[in-house]
């Protein structure tokens, strides 16, 4: 008998492969440029940030909004999309919220189980907060494997719902950000990290 327990929000019996769903995809506009999210009617399959346009300046007048603006003809988000889509919403207006609200359920493979990468995931999203970081080689002490600091690497490149488990709050050991989305996104993490510390600073 399997008696993983899985701290993600996970509909346990109803985990079939991604290929076997009927997925929907959502763009949303957000402070960002453009994020896809993608998921069905089990839970959220993936979040995809396409950096179409520079991340927007914060200034005390200026609202971060995040709206959808195109859902691929459906009518229906179903709700553990929309519960998604008021995630990020509320993480880009005010995101010292965010650790009061329930994650929405995920629905892929890479996030339930006994891998090292979901257990590397899970612990990031329990146990870092909005506005701290953590190191690759704290993280990984973190999750049972002090000597796993590469495959903590390889975790945070596997994570498919970026934002919602917070890849960006891993540093390099000497205090520098660090890689993002393989490098493309390191303007991206910086504006992710110094977004989460704004309250701090009010």
């Amino acid at each position: 008998m399997n008696t993983t327990l899985h701290m993600f929000p996970y509909q346990g019996n109803n985990m079939k492969s991604p290929s076997q769903c009927r997925q929907r995809t959502i763009s949303l506009q957000s402070p960002l440029g453009k994020i896809q999210v993608s998921g069905c009617e089990n839970g959220v399959h993936t979040i995809q940030i396409l950096m179409d346009v520079p991340p927007a300046e914060r200034s005390g007048d200026t609202s971060l909004s995040c709206v959808v603006t195109v859902s691929n003809g459906q009518e229906e988000m179903g709700p553990e999309l929309q519960h998604c889509v008021e995630w990020l919403r509320a993480y880009f207006s005010e995101p010292w919220t965010v650790g009061r609200l329930p994650l929405p359920v995920f629905h892929h493979p890479t996030l339930h189980g006994d891998s090292f990468t979901s257990r590397v995931l899970q612990t990031l999203v329990r146990d870092v907060k909005v506005g701290e970081t953590v190191s690759y080689k704290r993280l990984a002490e973190m999750a049972g494997n002090p000597r796993a600091v590469r495959a903590v690497g390889g975790a945070m490149r596997r994570n498919p719902v970026p934002l919602l488990i917070p890849c960006h709050r891993v540093i390099s050991s000497g205090g520098q950000s660090g890689m993002y989305m393989g490098g493309k996104g390191n303007h991206l993490k910086q504006w992710l990290l110094t977004h989460e510390k704004v309250k701090e600073e009010d």
